[in-house]
């Protein structure tokens, strides 16, 4: 009995560590953006002001985005305007790839499915599976660059039904506070 006991101290650890591995080793791409961000936008949308937090949730199974963007005065919007979303970002074990689903002030959905992941994970791109509240036939796409450590540039495009992608908007981040 004494030896199982042992055994268990032994290999219990060992095991629990080899689960937290694989599961860490799965995330590795994700976890840089783990904090606080700021930026700026421009692009179609005008210019704007990004907060930003990545943070683990759920047991470390999901990463939440919370996002607000506050974009300057214009002619149209003479007061400016504040865009705010939140968002999920989980791992689909059986398509083996990351989802990313966005729910929008404005009332839109966009759940998205990762494309292509560069070798050295430095580019991420994700393409829209389904988007809510929106006329059939739309697409969006979302690229991350990461530019080094503190900071990536995030590309949001959107594409009308039987149109190419066109830039909407681009953003460059940089970290405030890591969560790491």
């Amino acid at each position: 009995m004494k030896k199982f006991i042992l055994a268990l101290f032994i290999f219990l650890p060992c095991m629990a560590f080899a689960q937290t591995t694989k599961k860490d080793s799965i995330w590795a791409p994700m976890r840089f953006f783990i904090g606080q961000w700021t930026g700026k936008s421009e692009g179609t949308a005008d210019k704007g002001v990004y907060e930003r937090t990545y943070k683990p949730v759920l047991n470390d199974n999901f990463i939440e985005v919370n996002n607000k963007t506050t974009f300057e005065p214009t002619a149209e919007q003479p007061k400016g305007e504040v865009h705010e979303d939140m968002g999920f970002i989980s791992y689909d074990k059986s398509k083996k790839k990351f989802v990313l689903r966005q729910f929008h002030i404005e009332s839109f959905v966009n759940t998205y499915v990762m494309d292509s992941i560069s070798p050295d994970h430095k580019t991420m791109v994700f393409v829209s599976d389904q988007i809510e509240n929106i006329k059939p036939g739309w697409r969006a796409r979302e690229t991350y660059n990461i530019i080094n450590e503190n900071e990536f540039v995030e590309t949001f495009e959107l594409a009308e039904p039987n149109k190419d992608f066109e830039v909407y908007k681009q953003g460059r981040m940089t970290r405030l506070a890591t969560g790491r």
